[in-house]
């Protein structure tokens, strides 16, 4: 497969790296974002003009960031996270749906928040899953705006959901939240630490986007998360370890209810196990399946 792909919110941590990456598979990326660039068109334009010629395969990864912060939990902030997924799915979904030309591939993120939290519990794709909290609504809405108008049109257009866990790179995400307090030394696991994390290598999460473009096969939802998982404490322990620095002081769970609200709070303080078992019985292969080497590569990138 060769030609345009174009990128919903491709400026981020994640676009920046799929972006240079399918760069050098020799396929023109087009991002659509709220910035302009060389490279970039507007919202505006697609929904005026529709998709750029020749594009092979839509991907989307807009989003506002869900844990800035730098922003309190409000209902207006709540709406905004809600709005910027799920309104910029629907207006690719829309593009492609007036295109004369089909991409082969419309490819949004989700994520593994529409898992309930259980101590016990081990998902899969195949997994029953309803709305229970904001997040579970948020997913399921999410990846109900990839519809497309006709069953006509999802032959010529494959759709495909990649539920993500934590992203994990040396330059955006999570880790750049924890590098400097587990460099000094101030790091530890939250809580007790018991709570699982589901997670990705930020190289898999690209490969797996990629693969889900070019392989034909790849169709609704998949698992992006690693297929070991690990516990809060595992991963801190094992970051710790990479960096050559202890990691003994746990951070109470109260202290992230403060800062981020209870709610909010949640997606850190609680866990589920998530394994990727559709994903790999399409065949992907992970570069990273453990915690330990994929903190091993992020430190010594760093």
């Amino acid at each position: 497969m060769s030609g345009t792909v174009l990128i919903g919110g491709g400026t981020g941590f994640i676009g920046s790296h799929l972006t240079k990456t399918l760069t050098g598979l020799n396929y023109v990326v087009k991002v659509v974002s709220r910035m302009p660039g060389p490279h970039n068109i507007s919202w505006h334009d697609l929904s005026s003009k529709g998709l750029p010629q020749d594009t092979v395969a839509v991907i989307n990864l807009a989003g506002q960031n869900v844990m800035d912060f730098k922003q309190r939990w409000t209902a207006g902030f709540k709406q905004n996270i809600f709005n910027s997924r799920i309104n910029t799915t629907a207006a690719l979904a829309k593009a492609i749906d007036k295109a004369i030309v089909k991409p082969k591939a419309f490819v949004s993120m989700s994520g593994v928040g529409i898992y309930k939290p259980n101590p016990k519990a081990e998902y899969n794709e195949c997994s029953k899953v309803e709305a229970f909290d904001f997040f579970s609504k948020l997913v399921l809405e999410w990846e109900k705006a990839t519809t497309l108008e006709s069953t006509e049109l999802k032959k010529q257009c494959r759709v495909v959901s990649i539920r993500s866990g934590v992203v994990l790179g040396r330059n955006g995400g999570m880790i750049k939240q924890l590098y400097l307090p587990f460099f000094l030394g101030l790091g530890g696991p939250v809580g007790n630490g018991s709570q699982y994390l589901s997670w990705i290598h930020i190289k898999d999460l690209v490969d797996l986007l990629i693969f889900s473009i070019q392989n034909n096969k790849v169709e609704g939802v998949i698992n992006g998360v690693a297929p070991e998982t690990c516990t809060n404490k595992q991963f801190s322990d094992a970051f710790a370890k990479a960096l050559k620095r202890p990691a003994f002081l746990p951070v109470p769970s109260i202290v992230f209810s403060l800062i981020l609200g209870s709610e909010r709070a949640k997606m850190i303080t609680t866990g589920q196990k998530v394994l990727p078992t559709r994903t790999q019985e399409l065949g992907f292969k992970f570069s990273f399946p453990d915690i330990q080497s994929a903190c091993q590569n992020i430190v010594k990138a760093l």
